[in-house]
């Protein structure tokens, strides 16, 4: 485990005022993992990914990184492991009076390491990044998204092992965006790095995590794949999320009225993977004595997998249906008959 959080909690108290930031966070973060907690303004996730790397220290809790619980480490133990831990911030947080060069270079620089081994990895990592050629430039002269790239070169100088991202896209425009987070895969792959990924943009999530953790007034109220998540969400706050990115219901004006169609029966069909190309439908049509109507589909690709949300009306006698939905069943990821509510 990379990194895990057994019931932590985090208190601030300011002029008598006591604020419960986080409230018995449960986390296991797998090495390897691209993992997004997401949550509203003040959901607690900031807070949550400050612990990571020790800037906040719990009040109640274990927070374990590498095998190591941080607690029981001594400063210069600490400070070995915050070594291993790279941090991207959603504002750049670079020197203006420093070129772009020395930026990258500040962790290596403090850290003592010679000034070849510095200029080696500096060059190599802006090679990395795609700014090989603004070494000499500084940050006042680069745009949004290649700051960013120089924030990512500076947080990987030092070779952690954990990449902690706080907002890193949301000052981005899409198509930066988009950049930024195909460099974050890469990064993943090529590197074997743990990335963290702190954000409120489903869209970010849908892109390059692979897990995911919802949070709400302190707590996270669900977590899973990113496909399970996006695929079935169960909390009304991760389902408006999901909405964001994927349309996944229907009206509820043609909800009421098929609802109310005599020998009817509606269900929401999830199908993911190869089964998304089968022909359910022509089979169903072809083999049953029934009439089915689709009232809603949505196709959409989550890490590389096909996910299909369904809603089919059934008509016809409630034996052929109950066959019909036999059938179904087999075939799709999940499926749940829509009542009135």
């Amino acid at each position: 485990m990379m990194i895990e959080m057994k019931g932590v909690y985090k208190t601030y108290q300011r002029k008598n005022v006591t604020t419960d930031a986080l409230k018995g966070i449960d986390l296991q973060i797998q090495e390897g993992d691209i993992f997004g907690v997401i949550g509203y303004s003040g959901a607690g996730k900031s807070t949550l990914v400050r612990l990571v790397n020790y800037l906040e220290q719990p009040t109640k809790g274990d927070v374990i990184v590498d095998g190591q619980v941080l607690a029981h480490l001594s400063s210069e133990q600490l400070r070995a492991m915050k070594k291993q831990i790279g941090m991207i911030f959603q504002h750049f947080n670079l020197l203006e009076s420093k070129t772009i060069f020395d930026n990258v270079a500040i962790p290596l620089v403090l850290s003592k390491r010679a000034k070849q081994e510095i200029k080696a990895r500096v060059m190599e990592l802006l090679e990395f990044v795609g700014l090989s050629d603004k070494a000499k430039s500084y940050p006042k002269e680069l745009s949004g998204g290649q700051k960013q790239r120089v924030g990512i070169a500076r947080a990987l100088a030092s070779n952690p092992k954990i990449l902690l991202c706080d907002e890193a896209t949301s000052a981005l425009d899409p198509q930066t965006t988009q950049s930024i987070l195909q460099l974050l895969k890469k990064i993943n792959t090529d590197y074997k790095i743990t990335i963290m990924i702190i954000t409120h943009e489903m869209s970010v999530l849908q892109e390059v995590c692979n897990k995911v953790a919802v949070m709400e007034g302190g707590k996270i109220i669900e977590q899973g794949s990113v496909l399970d998540v996006f695929g079935h969400p169960k909390h009304p706050t991760s389902k408006n999320f999901v909405k964001t990115v994927i349309h996944n219901s229907i009206p509820s004006s043609v909800k009421r009225n098929v609802l109310h169609s005599e020998n009817s029966r509606v269900f929401r069909l999830e199908v993911k993977g190869d089964t998304a190309s089968e022909p359910i439908i022509y089979q169903l049509l072809k083999n049953y004595d029934v009439k089915v109507n689709i009232l809603f589909a949505n196709m959409t690709e989550i890490q590389e997998t096909t996910l299909v949300i369904l809603y089919l009306q059934f008509e016809g006698e409630p034996a052929a249906i109950e066959k019909a939905i036999a059938f179904v069943r087999g075939k799709v990821t999940g499926i749940e008959e829509v009542v009135e509510n």
